[in-house]
């Protein structure tokens, strides 16, 4: 698998408009073809400006995206009753439920006419109840046509996978690290504390990111400049470092900003 190549921008709205315009013109060939369009998504600050711009290039032009089936990657976990897990309260403004309601589906929805809307039953999460049913249903569905990917800052994690994930590891239940609670802390500061960030989370695995058919690893701010480093200085998935999966996936880039890619611009 030949290494993910890196295109700069010069800032992280130029990136967005770019993967809209890219995604938009796939959603529209599948809708002609007569398929599905499975889009797998993170949530957090990284991806924000591809969302935001989707809803614009869609109010703006508006296409039908009744299709599309958006794969989300992972949720806050709490304990149900003393006993197994249970999703985070949708209502919750940190929560991945929340993220995408608000973020994702409403943006995208807002300048359509209600019969090119993406339904909600098309934003599909995994269950903490049968974790492994998610990767199959994802299977089911013809697999994962285009993953949207973003990566911890002092990590490297990439949706809940912690350093030491393996290669071949799948949608499952995860203990979140410090570093990845002290990054989603600064993503969503309603949290307050680190102590009220949930210690649990589900997500999708390492296999099932790099089953995807076309993916871009989106990396932006100054403070993702080690994460470009280290992508950049691997050509496979390195465990101790997560985000180096977009080496694994078939069709890849790594799209940065000027403040990320900086080092790469003083050499």
């Amino acid at each position: 698998m030949p290494r993910a190549p890196v295109r700069i921008f010069p800032s992280p709205n130029a990136i967005g408009e770019h993967v809209a315009g890219r995604l938009l013109s796939r959603i529209e060939r599948a809708r002609v073809a007569g398929a599905r369009f499975v889009l797998g998504c993170p949530t957090g600050r990284t991806p924000r400006p591809v969302y935001g711009e989707l809803g614009r290039q869609l109010a703006e032009r508006p296409q039908n995206i009744s299709h599309l089936i958006l794969v989300m990657m992972d949720e806050y976990l709490v304990t149900a009753g003393g006993s197994g897990f249970e999703y985070a309260s949708a209502a919750e403004s940190w929560s991945c439920h929340h993220f995408a309601r608000v973020e994702i589906v409403d943006r995208l929805n807002a300048g359509l006419a209600s019969a090119q809307c993406l339904p909600e039953e098309s934003v599909w999460f995994p269950d903490p109840r049968d974790s492994a049913a998610y990767d199959a249903r994802i299977a089911d569905a013809g697999g994962i046509d285009f993953f949207i990917l973003a990566s911890g800052a002092s990590d490297g994690h990439v949706a809940f996978n912690p350093p030491g994930s393996a290669r071949e590891s799948r949608t499952r239940i995860i203990q979140l690290s410090e570093e990845t609670r002290r990054d989603n802390l600064t993503t969503f500061p309603a949290f307050g504390t680190l102590a009220a960030v949930p210690s649990h989370g589900i997500s999708v695995g390492i296999d099932t990111i790099a089953s995807a058919k076309e993916s871009v690893m989106i990396v932006s701010g100054s403070g993702k400049r080690l994460t470009l480093t280290r992508m950049r200085s691997a050509d496979r998935y390195e465990p101790d470092w997560p985000a180096t999966v977009i080496h694994e996936c078939a069709a890849a880039e790594i799209l940065a900003d000027t403040d990320a890619a900086e080092p790469l611009d003083a050499r």
